[in-house]
């Protein structure tokens, strides 16, 4: 009876072979490793920025899909026709589970105006999306620019238009490299800085200076304009607690050279923990650094609303560090203890280290390259989008060759993003053949039984570009 039941069982495999009976069912999961998509929507491509025939061109193209399998795509390109000397760069990434949208960087010069066709393929389905090129504007001799840039611009003179004649030479300043260097994170006004104090504007001018600093800004939640204001009212909870030459009145707004969509001119405002630079030239963005964020409360509640404005910034830096094993974590480490920042807004004398230190980039794992090109965009994302776009594809281009150190932080951890940024002089870099970024915890000046943040943006290629 035994030999005719295992008989009876391997049969009933055997039938198994032709699919007929199975005797021992099991399931295999094959997981994909090509990227697929089910529709690309080029129809419904949306835009950053206006093009214009001959001018310089940077922004983004957002095209959404479905079908998505969540399986990684690399790095392509497409050149333009019909409209020729543009370029759409789609950057390395992963599909969404299901439906998303991918991004294309758009930079070049239009040849001439009329429509710029990208046809892109990715995972399996092509189409093309089409950007309008619109023509040159004639009459004064002047180029009209990319629509962010020419914003700025028309803005800024409607906001002189609104000043009086000794306003008008107390705001437009010559552009050099003294003036540009004129910008501080301290509580002291226009004796360290130039230009024209909101205190000092009507509310007509204050609403138009300010109408040129949102349209100069991101737009992305909790960075740009958001975070500009958020900080000005940081200075006002302090004043009402201190005084001491705290305000949202202190800020400034000041054009170094002639705000123009063809000449060279730089954009400054800001104040205590706050100081943006942007440099135009021919209606391009060249240069968006330095740049100063700091904030004291780090978090504040006024009218049943709480306002954290750089806890993106720390939680960015937090996450990438908490990303590294602990063998890079040891790698990256010194030993130095800082007490600011070591490019110190508004220092005239202070240069980048020769040296890089830490650790490259380079060796850490995907995902922790992935974290430490996040852990930059709340400070890329404080400018206008179509040049944070830009600016981001040129320090990703840059990432192998960045470095990440840090100091202090003794209860940082792997993999615990909260056990890093808890108490004074903790501090992290990220230095790159470009980009240098720093953030730092200092003991509270005016809550001194409080941490509050530093941070400082500066490009080692841009500071202060041309001057």
């Amino acid at each position: 009876m035994m030999k005719l039941k295992s008989l009876s069982l391997c049969f009933l495999c055997f039938f198994t072979l032709w699919g007929i009976q199975s005797c021992n069912e099991s399931t295999t999961t094959v997981t994909p490793t090509t990227p697929s998509v089910t529709t690309l929507d080029c129809a419904s491509a949306t835009f950053s920025a206006t093009a214009t025939s001959g001018t310089a061109y940077s922004g983004t193209a957002t095209i959404a899909y479905t079908g998505g399998n969540a399986v990684a795509y690399t790095e392509s390109s497409v050149s333009s026709t019909g409209v020729t000397g543009l370029t759409a760069t789609l950057s390395a990434g992963t599909l969404a589970n299901g439906a998303g949208t991918l991004s294309y960087l758009i930079t070049g010069t239009p040849s001439s105006s009329g429509t710029a066709a990208f046809a892109i393929t990715l995972g399996g389905q092509s189409c093309t999306f089409n950007l309008t090129v619109a023509a040159a504007s004639s009459g004064s001799g002047s180029t009209t620019t990319t629509g962010s840039v020419s914003k700025v611009v028309e803005l800024a003179n409607a906001f002189l238009a609104t000043l009086s004649t000794s306003q008008q030479s107390s705001v437009v300043l010559a552009l050099n490299l003294t003036n540009a260097k004129k910008w501080s994170n301290l509580p002291c006004g226009v004796s360290c800085r130039q230009g024209l104090a909101f205190s000092t504007l009507s509310a007509t001018q204050l609403a138009a200076a300010k109408a040129v600093i949102q349209a100069a800004s991101g737009t992305t939640d909790n960075e740009g304009y958001s975070e500009f204001l958020q900080i000005n009212a940081a200075d006002d909870v302090l004043a009402t607690k201190s005084g001491g030459g705290y305000s949202s009145g202190y800020y400034i707004i000041a054009f170094l050279g002639t705000p123009s969509t063809t000449g060279k001119w730089m954009l400054q405002f800001g104040g205590h923990h706050y100081a943006q630079s942007v440099t135009y030239e021919a209606g391009a963005v060249v240069s968006t650094t330095p740049s100063h964020q700091g904030i004291e409360p780090k978090s504040w509640t006024s009218n049943g609303v709480t306002y954290s404005p750089l806890a993106e910034e720390r939680n960015a830096m937090a996450n990438m560090l908490a990303s590294f094993t602990s063998t890079e974590l040891t790698s990256a480490k010194i030993a130095s203890t800082f007490s600011d920042v070591t490019m110190v807004p508004g220092s005239t004398t202070n240069t980048f280290p020769t040296t890089k230190l830490g650790v490259k980039v380079s060796t850490l794992s995907t995902t922790a390259q992935a974290k430490v090109l996040a852990a930059m965009m709340p400070w890329i994302n404080d400018l206008d989008d179509a040049s944070a776009a830009a600016f981001t594809k040129i320090y990703q281009n840059e990432l192998a060759d960045t470095y990440i150190t840090y100091a202090s932080n003794a209860s940082g951890t792997s993999g615990n993003a909260s056990t890093f940024f808890t108490t004074n002089t903790d501090y992290v870099r990220i230095d790159g053949p470009s980009v240098w970024i720093e953030f730092i915890c200092q003991t509270g000046v005016v809550y001194p039984s409080e941490i509050h943040y530093h941070s400082v943006y500066r490009d080692h290629k841009r500071d202060y570009i041309g001057l």
